[in-house]
C-alpha cells in the first residue's frame, strides 16, 4: 500500500476513534477509510490485470488460538471472502491454522483487516455485560457473531460499490477472473476439501455484537503487519 494512502488511512482513523468524536462523525471518518481500502484492492486488481507480475497468486497461514478460537475463524471469512480470500480451517492444538488463498494485495488486506477487527471486538466485549440470565461464554460467542455478520456486510457492500464506482469496464470481468484464479489454487492444494456444518448458537449477545460491528473501524490501524498478541481475545 503507497505511504500517501497510508497516511490518508491512518489519519482517518484517528480521527474516527477520538473521543471527542460524535457517532456521526465517527462514521463517516470510518466509511472514508473503508472505501480507501476497497479502491485500493480495485487498483491493485486492474494494474495486475496488466502486468501480473505486480501482484501474484499466494498463499499465507495465520494461527488462530484459543479462547473462542472457532468464533475468530467466523470473523476472518467475514473478513476474507469480501476481499475474494478463501481460508480453510484446519485443527491446530486448542485453536486452527488459518490456510489463507488469494492475491498478494488481497491477502495484505484481510491481515491488516483482521488484526484490526480482533482488537476491537476485544475492546468490545469488554465493554458489554453479559446478562445475569445468560451463559458468558455462550452470550460472548453469539455477540462475536453478531459482529462478523455485519462486518462481512459492510465489506461486501464497500468492496461493490469500489468496483461500480472504479469507471473501468473490465473491472467486473478482473475481479470474477482474480476469484476464479483463488479457487483454482485453493483447489489444488486441498482437492477434496469439505464444508463445515453451520454452528448453533445460543446466546443473547447477536444484537450488541452487530451494533458493535455497525461501529467498526475497517481500516485497520496498523497497516505494516500483524503479531501474535493481537489475534487474541480475552475471555
Amino acid at each position: 500500500m503507497s505511504e500517501a494512502m497510508l497516511s490518508k488511512v491512518r489519519k482517518l482513523l484517528a480521527q474516527a476513534e477520538d473521543p471527542a468524536c460524535t457517532p456521526a462523525e465517527s462514521a463517516a471518518f470510518t466509511a472514508k477509510a473503508t472505501e480507501l481500502i476497497a479502491r485500493y484492492g480495485v487498483d491493485r486488481a486492474l494494474l495486475a490485470a496488466r502486468d501480473p507480475t505486480t501482484d501474484p497468486v499466494g498463499d499465507r497461514v495465520l494461527d488462530i488460538v484459543a479462547p473462542y478460537a472457532r468464533d475468530k475463524v467466523g470473523l476472518l471469512a467475514a473478513v476474507a471472502e469480501p476481499l475474494r480470500c478463501r481460508c480453510v480451517r484446519r485443527r491446530q492444538g486448542n485453536g486452527f491454522a488459518l490456510h489463507l488463498f488469494g492475491f498478494a494485495s488481497d491477502l495484505e488486506r484481510v491481515d491488516l483487516l483482521f488484526t484490526s477487527l480482533l482488537v476491537q471486538a476485544a475492546h468490545g466485549l469488554a465493554a458489554t455485560a453479559v446478562p445475569a440470565d445468560d451463559h458468558p461464554a455462550a452470550f460472548r460467542r453469539s455477540w462475536l457473531a453478531g459482529f462478523a455478520q455485519v462486518i462481512g456486510g459492510r465489506l461486501w457492500a464497500a468492496e461493490t460499490a469500489a468496483a461500480s464506482e472504479s469507471g473501468a469496464p473490465s473491472v467486473a470481468l478482473v475481479l470474477a477472473d482474480r476469484s476464479d484464479r483463488v479457487q483454482r489454487r485453493l483447489a489444488e492444494e486441498y482437492p477434496r476439501l469439505r464444508t463445515a456444518p453451520p454452528r448453533r448458537l445460543g446466546g443473547t449477545g447477536f444484537g450488541s455484537g452487530a451494533e458493535a460491528g455497525r461501529h467498526a473501524d475497517l481500516g485497520g490501524r496498523d497497516l505494516g503487519g500483524t503479531t501474535a498478541p493481537e489475534r487474541q481475545l480475552g475471555r
